[in-house]
């Protein structure tokens, strides 16, 4: 995946107050693959793409408009 020119890095807190989950929530869907990767910063600091995060959010909005609509 190809990174936006204005992309930034998103701490661990900011992750947690834009999508509302906790941090071991954030790393259990990662182990899991259901959300999107840290990045390295440094030895022992991680953060993660804002356009990444910004997708999930997406994807689940659309997974649950999906979910939503009427059944023929």
């Amino acid at each position: 995946m190809t990174q936006a020119p204005n992309d930034q890095i998103l701490r661990v807190k900011e992750v947690e107050g834009k999508i509302g989950l906790k941090k071991s929530t954030i790393y259990e869907m990662m182990e899991s693959g259901d959300f999107p990767p840290s990045v390295s910063l440094g030895k022992r600091a991680v953060g993660w793409s804002h356009n990444e995060v910004d997708k999930w959010i997406s994807e689940r909005i659309k997974a649950r408009n999906k979910d939503l609509e009427p059944i023929d």
